[in-house]
């Protein structure tokens, strides 16, 4: 008896040829892209020194407090700025068929926000697995960060085929 191998099936996210990229993603699926950036921007808002907000905006002078009040005076309003900005892209192109290159570059800036927050707010290791989750609505978390981590790779490789 031979064993088949499973088919291939094609990206998710593919580059068409006029340059722009085809998004296959469910209705579900688009949705929740949609209502994900307004969570986080909500979060940045409402909860600025949400410690689960480190990984987005890391310390640049971890051992010089007087450079790195003036870094944050000078870039922190400029970082989440830009961080909100690449939210709502994402959240206004979520229903989209198609992406040009440049919303699909900051779909992959978005999601990867998405994903630190959540792997920063989980406490992920390489090696964590859902087991490692009592609480349920950590393992949803959980799914969640591996589904995003799927469609941010989809779109890294779309993007890096494109070059």
């Amino acid at each position: 008896m031979s064993r088949k191998d499973p088919p291939e099936l094609e990206p998710r996210v593919r580059r068409l040829s006029d340059g722009s990229f085809v998004v296959d993603l469910s209705e579900n699926e688009r949705s929740l892209l949609a209502s994900l950036p307004a969570q986080l921007s909500t979060i940045l808002e409402d909860e600025a020194d949400d410690p689960w907000l480190q990984r987005l905006f890391p310390t640049a002078y971890p051992k010089d407090a007087d450079r790195e009040e003036e870094w944050r005076l000078l870039m922190s309003v400029d970082l989440h700025d830009r961080r909100r900005a690449q939210l709502q892209v994402l959240a206004d192109t979520a229903g989209s068929a198609s992406l040009s290159a440049d919303e699909l570059l900051t779909w992959s800036q978005a999601l990867n926000d998405l994903r630190l927050y959540l792997g920063t707010r989980l406490d992920l290791i390489e090696e964590t697995t859902e087991e490692d989750f009592e609480d349920e609505d950590d393992r949803d978390l959980y799914s969640l960060y591996g589904w995003l981590s799927f469609v941010q790779g989809e779109v890294v490789d779309a993007l890096s085929e494109a070059l």
